[in-house]
């Protein structure tokens, strides 16, 4: 295997519909705007409550993107 180093940037993934959308959506945000994601670490798992049940999933994501190597 050989070295790699990564930028980790944080984010925060939302979806109104399960925290594994919230994931996917940070990921694919991640994946466009920096490139070579290859890795993510769940920070936080919180959501937003309306008349008592849950309407919204927020997952905070530490994300690696590969660097270029030289």
């Amino acid at each position: 295997m050989s070295s790699h180093t990564y930028r980790v940037v944080e984010m925060v993934g939302t979806s109104p519909d399960s925290i594994e959308d919230a994931i996917s959506n940070a990921v694919a945000v991640a994946e466009t705007s920096l490139g070579n994601v290859d890795w993510y670490e769940v920070v936080q798992l919180r959501g937003h409550v309306v008349e008592g049940a849950v309407a919204h999933h927020q997952v905070t994501l530490k994300i690696g993107a590969r660097l270029p190597q030289e």
